[in-house]
């Protein structure tokens, strides 16, 4: 099986600086534009999918409605692909999380494993929550599909860090930019990466 990972296109939230979590921030017009882009080139590069597992947050489930319109697959919402919940410092740009908790944005800049953030989810519970997804998509669909999965940048981070065996207490080595897709084979016994946030569908002006 291979996995077609996806993350939405740009938010309003990203386009403010904001760190969004759970904040169910929508599209903006240029993530639109992002999303037919990428719609445009899987339908011309004549991509097959069995079907598309979204997160439910606006912004990744807009941008999955236009590529299932374009490939005429089947979508699924799934709110086990939502992104990490980042507690309190939900919906703050990096000036007021420096204001309001100085010591945890310098933990995150300079810790090499993720520190604790008031309110957050917590990584057990942000894997276990991706890892039953997984293990549904392995039992759903056979070794021939191609399942497209739409989601958020730490959430991609964390299917990888899973997938390649890293330690999910750490910060990963992984950026993912708006409509960016990478490619992974799920194979019984490896997993390999066959392509990583590729953005070759969208033009300088809308990166």
């Amino acid at each position: 099986m291979k996995l077609l990972l996806i993350r939405h296109g740009q938010s309003v939230a990203n386009s403010e600086g904001r760190w969004q979590g759970h904040l169910d921030s929508p599209l903006t017009d240029r993530g639109r534009e992002q999303a037919r882009a990428l719609a445009r080139r899987l339908v011309r590069e004549g991509w097959s999918v069995s079907a598309i597992h979204t997160s439910d947050l606006s912004r990744a489930a807009e941008t999955a409605e236009i590529l299932g319109s374009a490939l005429q697959a089947p979508l699924f919402l799934d709110e086990r692909l939502r992104e990490y919940d980042i507690g309190k410092l939900t919906g703050l740009n990096r000036g007021e999380v420096e204001t309001l908790y100085p010591d945890v944005l310098r933990a995150l800049d300079q810790s090499p494993v993720w520190p604790a953030l008031p309110g957050e989810e917590g990584n057990e519970a942000f894997l276990g929550r991706i890892v039953s997804a997984l293990d549904d998509f392995r039992s759903t669909h056979n070794q021939e599909h191609v399942v497209v999965v739409v989601t958020h940048g730490r959430t991609l981070a964390m299917i990888l860090a899973h997938l390649l065996g890293l330690d999910p207490d750490r910060h990963t080595p992984f950026r993912f930019g708006n409509t960016s897709f990478s490619v992974v084979e799920l194979h019984p016994h490896r997993s390999l990466i066959v392509c990583l946030n590729d953005l070759g569908h969208l033009e300088q002006g809308l990166r």
